[in-house]
């Protein structure tokens, strides 16, 4: 069996629920997110001959995955404003020390809590535009590196740090606002 033959069962099987994964964080929608992968896949294996290698491949694969579920995500969603970095950096008293802020980490182990805690950061995560969503989901979630995030989304790996540092802030704070409010 050629690697062209081969491509198609093996993308599946290597590739196909972790691209799901990132796609469907991306794009917020099951739909969608099948869609952004068939069309992935189907790219990926009409070309599968130009690929030399698995890591390659793969590479290939998670920056069509990344770029169309980026795409889509552009199209679907509500244009949100960027993110201002004034906006999530600590609040500071005025004699210059950090405002007192509710320590909930004790309780995170409450089941309580913890669906709170992911109501909270997926509303958050809705909030994020779609790049700054796409950097969130393919670093913190699916764990890849700062400079695949950026070569699949087409970035400086600058640009990507700053993405993700600012999306961070930004759940941070909104899972602080969620978890001092009374339950």
């Amino acid at each position: 069996m050629t690697q062209a033959e081969a491509a198609p069962s093996e993308l599946v099987e290597r590739y196909a629920a972790r691209a799901y994964r990132v796609a469907r964080a991306i794009t917020r929608d099951p739909a969608d997110a099948e869609d952004v992968v068939q069309d992935a896949l189907w790219n990926v294996i009409g070309n599968v001959d130009a690929f030399h290698d698995d890591v390659a491949l793969e590479s290939s694969f998670y920056r069509a995955v990344t770029n169309a579920a980026y795409r889509k995500a552009q199209r679907t969603t509500r244009q949100r404003a960027e993110i201002s970095l004034k906006e999530v950096l600590p609040r500071f008293h005025e004699d210059g020390g950090p405002a007192v802020i509710d320590d909930w980490s004790g309780r995170v182990d409450e089941p309580a809590t913890r669906s709170r805690m992911r109501d909270a950061l997926d509303a958050a995560i809705d909030e994020l535009s779609p790049a700054d969503r796409a950097v969130v989901v393919l670093r913190d979630a699916e764990g890849f590196t700062l400079d695949e995030t950026a070569t699949w989304m087409g970035i400086t790996i600058a640009t990507a740090k700053t993405r993700l540092h600012r999306a961070r802030l930004f759940l941070r704070k909104r899972l602080a606002v969620a978890m001092e409010a009374p339950a």
